[in-house]
């Protein structure tokens, strides 16, 4: 077995960051495009660079030396493997059921793709005792340029495809999965991506593990993303997308920058959409019993102060400067903005979720072929998790579920129903030293982990009844 030891290509942070000065309307959107945009939409890339640590190799049904680490990071960082997370958040009992997402299609919007992740997912599968889902790859709004390991870009975008397609895997293990790959990181090409996506009908529930400062993204592109939304859930997909790992802030909306500054991530931020923040989850190292949870911030993270914007390590949240508060949000927020995120799910890297990638091997200088697991963190890992769970949720109520956002914030109200669907997370905060705060976890909803993670087996038949 190979020891523990740290691969960092980059950082889990996501996107670019910019405070939006642009007022708030009744929409809830923009109104006005310049006339130079609308014609002209700015070109703005969105980046990924997972933190990553070697796990090292594993024998089907054995346990990784991993798993059995302190939480405090102190001997590298803890692992989960996929039965413990479903244990953890009472998944177990629906799959028992055969709720496992049978009949629903789930769909991962990345950029670039990897070259390995059919064969990656079969090997996931293997060690972690899933049997193997349908799954496909396409690429509707133009090819993708041939893969360069070497190229840090389209090498963390491979990760990142890894993350999601396995781990959505793991909590719909019955779904169907269609990767739908942009052919650049560019707005525009993830966004015609998406559009191909929700005009065909190709699924049912969309991830989205990527975001970017609102300000970052064209007002025109951002409209137009929003109508799609919109449209979207009315055709009743169900869109989640990850909050960002750079807490109350995003980087810049300059790559050249490293400054830190007060901003929400799109696409999350968009009220048609459930943005998903980061938890620190302690479950038992060998059954993965739930045992605690505090909002996400690693010990080399926001605390204590990161030594620039990429250094962040914990749950992106924070108030919108583009949507209005939502209807649903109304009873819980008092912030006049859309609030973010909606709810949570484990993000931490001490406590990271594990993934198989021979792509990332090669990265990494090891044979394609080598029996090596990494953990992962960010959350870009709750996302594709939570969009498994919509998708039993489909199949539970045997119904599209939309948006469920009104349905999560509904339950979270009769104190019953919200203690029996969810964790409340009620310690941490998501404070970045170079903008000079953040927000504290709470009680209920709050702009750190928002409503809490899913206790599952409670969640969903709640979901399914409050659902429209």
């Amino acid at each position: 077995m190979h020891a523990i030891s740290r691969f960092r290509p980059g950082r889990a942070s996501i996107g670019a960051a910019l405070l939006a000065t642009a007022a708030l309307v009744a929409s809830g959107l923009i109104g006005a495009v310049p006339a130079s945009a609308a014609s002209a939409p700015r070109a703005h890339r969105i980046t990924v660079h997972p933190e990553i640590f070697q796990a090292g190799a594993k024998a089907p049904n054995a346990t990784f030396s991993c798993q059995n680490l302190p939480m405090d990071g102190s001997q590298g960082p803890r692992c989960y493997q996929a039965a413990q997370i479903q244990n953890a958040y009472n998944i177990t009992p629906l799959l028992k059921r055969g709720i496992n997402g049978a009949g629903r299609t789930i769909v991962i919007v990345d950029a670039y793709g990897s070259p390995t992740i059919a064969s990656d997912l079969q090997t996931f599968d293997a060690a972690m005792g899933l049997s193997n889902p349908s799954f496909r790859q396409i690429a509707p709004a133009g090819s993708p340029p041939p893969f360069d390991v070497n190229d840090a870009n389209q090498f963390g975008w491979a990760v990142e495809t890894t993350l999601d397609v396995e781990w959505a895997h793991v909590t719909a293990p019955g779904a169907k999965i269609v990767l739908a790959v942009a052919a650049s990181n560019n707005d525009a090409d993830i966004l015609a991506t998406t559009k191909y996506v929700v005009d065909h009908n190709v699924g049912d529930v969309i991830s989205q593990s990527f975001g970017e400062a609102e300000a970052c993204m064209d007002p025109a592109l951002l409209k137009e993303q929003h109508k799609l939304f919109e449209k979207a859930v009315g055709k009743g997909i169900t869109l989640v997308a990850s909050s960002g790992d750079s807490g109350a802030s995003q980087p810049s909306c300059d790559p050249n920058s490293t400054a830190a500054l007060f901003a929400a991530s799109t696409p999350a931020s968009d009220p048609n959409v459930t943005a998903v923040g980061g938890t620190t989850l302690t479950a038992d190292p060998s059954t993965g019993a739930y045992q605690s949870e505090t909002a996400w911030t690693e010990p080399f993270g926001c605390n204590p102060p990161a030594v620039a914007a990429t250094d962040v390590n914990c749950s992106g949240g924070g108030f919108s400067t583009i949507y209005a508060r939502p209807s649903y949000q109304s009873a819980l927020q008092k912030n006049h903005a859309r609030g973010v995120p909606d709810v949570s799910y484990n993000a931490g890297v001490a406590g990271g979720v594990l993934i198989f990638s021979a792509t990332l091997n090669v990265g990494s200088g090891l044979p394609a072929d080598a029996a090596v697991f990494f953990v992962i963190g960010g959350t870009s890992a709750g996302a594709p998790q939570w969009a498994g769970l919509a998708a039993d949720a489909d199949q539970l109520g045997r119904h599209r579920m939309g948006n469920i956002n009104p349905a999560l914030y509904s339950i979270a109200q009769a104190k019953p129903h919200y203690a029996a669907a969810l964790h409340d997370i009620t310690t941490g905060n998501n404070d970045v030293a170079e903008i000079g705060g953040g927000f504290n976890a709470g009680a209920r909803w709050d702009p750190v982990t928002g409503l809490g993670t899913p206790n599952a087996a409670g969640l969903l038949p709640l979901l399914v009844k409050h659902a429209k």
